[in-house]
C-alpha cells in the first residue's frame, strides 16, 4: 500500500518508520530541518525495547509523491488550511484521507443526521477548504493515543511506546478502507481499530483534553503539578462534567472518571502547553472553542468551560499565538 504521511512531526513521524519497516510504500510532507534530516538520514524512532529506522520519500511539495493509496494527515488544526491547498496531487478519486488529529474534526457533522446533519465548521474549515479539496465523504476520523516527542530532527521518541489509533466513518460503517487500513497498522506492532461510533471516541479523548488542558495551559505546569492541588482538580472534574453533557446532547455515549484517567498524572506537559513553550501554534479552538460553541448551540450551560476557554486565549494573545 503507497501511503503519504502529511505531517511528519511527533504523531506521523512516529507512523512512518512503523508502516515503512511493516513493508508499505511511505512517504512523508515535512519541512524545514526535519525534513532536511529526514532527507539526509531517514526517520528514526526511539521506543523502549528497539529503535527502528526508515528510509522514507520526503518532500515539502506534495506534487513530487504522487497518487495514493491513502494518506494520512497528522499536523496541527491550524495547519489544516495549508493541507487544503497543497494535498490534492496525492489523491486519486478513492484516496481516503485519515485525519489523526485532536479535537472535533471539521467533517463532524457530515452523515451525523438529526438537525445539524451537513452543518459546517468555519472556524475549523475557513471558505470550506477542505469540504472542497478533500471532501467528507473520502475522510476518516483518527482518534489517537500515543505520546510522542521529536527530540531532534529526523528523531522521535515513544517512551511508553504505545500507539493506540482508532478510525472510523463519518457514516458509522465498518468500510473495507478503513479495515485495510486497520490490518495494516496492526502489522507494524502498533494498535489499530474500527470503530462504529467515531464520535464518542473522539469525544472520550477530547473529554479529558479539555479538562485538564486549560489549567495546566495557564499555569503552564505538568499534569501533576495541576492534579496535586484539590483546587483545580474540582475545576477539571466541573469541565469534564459540562462537556459530557454537550456530548451526551449531541447523541454520543461518553464520561470521564476523573480520578481513573488522570490517576498517573505526572511531570508530563501537554502538547498545548509544549507549544505555548516553543511559540508554536495553539489547537485552542478545534480543542475548546468548537465544543463550547456546540454547548450554546444546544442551550447547555457551560460556565466554568467558557471561563476557561476565554483565559486561554487571552494567554495565547498575550503570547503573540492568537488572533484579536
Amino acid at each position: 500500500m503507497k501511503i503519504c504521511i502529511f505531517g511528519a512531526g511527533a504523531i506521523g513521524g512516529h507512523l512512518a518508520p512503523r508502516l515503512q519497516n511493516a513493508g508499505a510504500d511511505v512517504s512523508v510532507v515535512a519541512r524545514g530541518e526535519h525534513l532536511a534530516a529526514i532527507q539526509k538520514d531517514g526517520l528514526t524512532l526511539e521506543l523502549p525495547d528497539r529503535v527502528l529506522h526508515a528510509r522514507v520519500k520526503a518532500s515539502e511539495d506534495p506534487g513530487e509523491l504522487g497518487k495514493q493509496d491513502a494518506v494520512i494527515v497528522a499536523v496541527k488544526a491550524p495547519a489544516l488550511p495549508d493541507v487544503a491547498a497543497r494535498i490534492a496531487p496525492l489523491l486519486r478519486s478513492d484516496t481516503p484521507v485519515v485525519f489523526a488529529m485532536n479535537g472535533i474534526p471539521w467533517w463532524y457533522f457530515h452523515a451525523n443526521g438529526g438537525p445539524f446533519d451537513g452543518r459546517r465548521l468555519p472556524l475549523l474549515d475557513p471558505d470550506d477548504a477542505l469540504w472542497h479539496a478533500i471532501g467528507p465523504q473520502r475522510s476518516l476520523g483518527g482518534v489517537v493515543y500515543s505520546s510522542n516527542t521529536v527530540v531532534r530532527p529526523g528523531v522521535v521518541r515513544c517512551v511508553s511506546g504505545r500507539m493506540h489509533l482508532i478510525l472510523g466513518e463519518p457514516t458509522g460503517e465498518k468500510s473495507a478502507r478503513a479495515l485495510a487500513l486497520a490490518d495494516l497498522i496492526n502489522k507494524t506492532g502498533a494498535k489499530a481499530e474500527v470503530s462504529e461510533r467515531i464520535r464518542d471516541d473522539i469525544w472520550t479523548k477530547l473529554l479529558a483534553n479539555m479538562s485538564s488542558n486549560p489549567l495546566t495551559f495557564l499555569a503552564q505546569t505538568t499534569l501533576g503539578a495541576v492534579f496535586a492541588e484539590p483546587a483545580c482538580v474540582a475545576a477539571v472534574r466541573t469541565v469534564a462534567g459540562e462537556a459530557a453533557t454537550i456530548a451526551r446532547a449531541l447523541g454520543c455515549d461518553v464520561d470521564l472518571d476523573v480520578d481513573k484517567a488522570f490517576s498517573g498524572a505526572s511531570a508530563h506537559k501537554p502538547s498545548i502547553v509544549q507549544d505555548l513553550e516553543r511559540g508554536r501554534p495553539l489547537e485552542i479552538d478545534a480543542m475548546f472553542t468548537v465544543p463550547a460553541e456546540f454547548g450554546k448551540m444546544l442551550d447547555v450551560p457551560t460556565p466554568m468551560l467558557d471561563l476557561m476557554v476565554t483565559l486561554m486565549k487571552l494567554r495565547a494573545r498575550a503570547a503573540g499565538l492568537y488572533p484579536a
